[in-house]
């Protein structure tokens, strides 16, 4: 029972909750778009991988003090996860990006041939995943909600 009295892993878990609920009406009010499927897909504003990582570190300097060795653990986790969020994720969707922009130019291509119509609808429809990484802009707002919401929840339920 004493995992639900973590208080770092707590403030993690509401960040990513948070992080991944709010993208649908950010996404909404951008594009009048309503899509639920933001909730569990990766990519987005803001960035639920840095909104756990900051809300972890946030919660442990709270707890153990920002001179603690975990802290220092935590706070090294969230610069590289961060910086991955930004770099690796980012160029593997836009690499997924053009890969689909290929193979619609393909397909267009080969549907003028015979064999084209017996294709199968599935087969005819594969596309890679594009929104993996983040922009920097929604790296920092996530960031920034794991921050503020552990406080807040650090201040209403811990003090």
């Amino acid at each position: 029972m004493e995992l639900f009295l973590n208080f770092p892993l707590l403030a993690s878990l509401a960040a990513i909750f948070f992080a991944q609920f709010v993208k649908v009406p950010i996404q909404f009010i951008a594009s009048r778009q309503l899509d639920w499927t933001l909730i569990t897909s990766t990519g987005g504003m803001p960035s639920s991988h840095s909104a756990a990582v900051t809300a972890l570190s946030t919660g442990i300097a709270l707890e153990h003090g920002m001179d603690s060795s975990i802290f220092a653990i935590s706070a090294v986790f969230a610069i590289i996860t961060m910086f991955d969020a930004t770099g690796v994720r980012r160029h593997a969707g836009e690499q997924a990006t053009v890969i689909n922009k290929l193979v619609l130019d393909f397909n267009k291509f080969v549907e003028e041939a015979k064999v084209w119509p017996q294709t199968g609808e599935k087969e005819k429809q594969k596309k890679l995943k594009e929104l993996l990484g983040h922009q920097p802009i929604e790296v920092l707002f996530g960031g920034l909600t794991g921050i503020i919401l552990s406080l807040l929840l650090y201040y209403v339920f811990i003090l």
